[in-house]
C-alpha cells in the first residue's frame, strides 16, 4: 500500500465522521483508490481498509464511548441504516455508530466486490444490506 492510499483511507474516514461525504461517495472514492473493502470494529474504534493484494491499513475512529448491547436488535439496526440512507435531518455518522452499538452491532464489513455491508453482533448474528441498484 502506498502513502497516497493510506491518506485516502484517512480522508474517507474523516469525511464520514465529519459528515462531509455520503456513503456512496466514500465507496466510489475508495474503489477508485484501489480498495476492495473495509471493516469497522465499533468495540475497538478502528477501521481497516483492504486492498486486493491483502495489504491493509488501520485507522483509529472516533470512540463513541457507548457500550455494545448484549442483545442484537436487527430491527433497530435496520432503522438506523435507513436513517443513514435517507440522510434524515440531524443524521451524523457518530450518531449512527451509537445507534448501531445500542442495537448490539459490534462492527461491519463493507465489500465493494459483493456490493453489500454485513453488520455483526457479539453472538455472531448478522444483518446484510445490499447496495442500492444503480440507475
Amino acid at each position: 500500500m502506498d502513502a497516497q492510499q493510506a491518506r485516502l483511507a484517512q480522508r474517507c474516514l474523516d469525511a464520514a465522521e465529519g459528515n462531509t461525504m455520503t456513503f456512496p461517495q466514500i465507496v466510489a472514492a475508495l474503489m477508485e483508490g484501489g480498495f476492495e473493502s473495509y471493516g469497522v470494529d465499533l468495540r475497538r474504534a478502528v477501521a481497516t481498509y483492504y486492498l486486493p493484494s491483502g495489504e491493509s491499513v488501520e485507522v483509529p475512529t472516533a470512540d463513541t464511548a457507548a457500550a455494545v448491547s448484549e442483545r442484537f436488535d436487527a430491527a433497530a439496526l435496520e432503522a438506523a441504516i435507513r436513517e443513514a440512507q435517507a440522510l434524515v435531518p440531524g443524521y451524523t455518522y457518530r450518531g449512527f455508530c451509537v445507534k448501531a452499538k445500542s442495537a448490539g452491532c459490534t462492527g461491519y464489513m463493507v465489500s465493494f466486490l459483493g456490493r453489500r455491508a454485513v453488520y455483526f453482533s457479539r453472538t455472531g448474528e448478522v444483518h446484510t444490506e445490499h447496495f442500492p441498484s444503480q440507475p
